[in-house]
């Protein structure tokens, strides 16, 4: 939907530009001229469709950073490989979804801290990227069974290689939507503003009773978090830590 939302933007910019440009003569004959104007509106317009903030970031760069790259003749199949490698890396994005977000280590260490209050047996990591969280959890913790799911074909392959040597960790090409949370102690995420309802929904009709969830940055709408561990990262990251509680019902979910 998104990656529809898209190139519908850059038609409509190209239109408009052009339009714009054959009614006032002289203007719109710079070429540069007329690719910053087509970006800025292509990014206005994707903020009218209200895109996420990352798609408005690559309107505005996507036609100028494609000039520049044409103008110093760079074989065709760079383009090609290029592509295909951001493509594996923000499969996400592409569908719409969630993209590619790094944890810092001051992340993997609260969550250590978090984990070894819960003293739990089963972790699960949703959305693991590269393995930056799972990969020093599991040094930490080697009798605790971690699962760590990624949907982008690259930062899995990247993240499986990580914990090649870790017996613990289960690194799985899996979206998120597809697993069951139910058997989870802990589990966390670093996700998106844009599917924190949905994923609420999801961890408390099937999560237990007196699990946690915790959600890194993104804390999820309506739902009074337990505690909030912020941290003194470069990011200012912040854990939203949500106890489940047995009446999913309830208005607040957290009460």
């Amino acid at each position: 939907m998104q990656l529809a939302k898209a190139l519908l933007c850059q038609i409509i910019a190209g239109f408009a530009v052009l339009l714009l440009s054959s009614r006032l003569p002289g203007w719109g004959h710079d070429f540069w001229f007329f690719l910053t104007m087509q970006a800025l509106t292509a990014t206005a317009i994707s903020s009218a469709l209200r895109q996420p903030a990352w798609w408005r970031f690559i309107h505005l760069l996507f036609l100028p950073a494609a000039a520049l790259l044409l103008s110093l003749n760079i074989a065709a199949w760079v383009y090609l490989l290029i592509f295909l490698l951001m493509t594996l890396v923000f499969w996400g994005t592409v569908k719409g979804d969630v993209p590619l977000f790094l944890s810092s280590p001051a992340v993997s260490e609260a969550l250590a801290t978090i984990l070894a209050k819960e003293n739990t047996r089963n972790f699960a990591d949703i959305g693991a990227g590269l393995g930056s969280v799972v990969a020093p959890v599991a040094k930490k913790f080697p009798n605790l069974r971690i699962v760590a799911l990624e949907k982008a074909p690259l930062p899995w392959l990247i993240g499986f290689w990580r914990c090649r040597n870790l017996a613990n960790v289960d690194v799985r090409l899996q979206n998120l939507w597809n697993c069951n949370l139910s058997e989870y102690g802990v589990v966390f995420a670093f996700l998106s503003p844009l599917v924190m309802v949905d994923i609420g929904e999801k961890v408390r009709q099937e999560m237990q009773a007196g699990s946690l969830f915790v959600s890194s940055s993104f804390a999820v709408p309506e739902w009074p978090p337990e505690e909030v561990v912020e941290l003194g990262d470069r990011q200012k990251s912040k854990l939203y830590c949500y106890r489940i509680r047995s009446c999913s019902n309830c208005p607040q979910h957290g009460e």
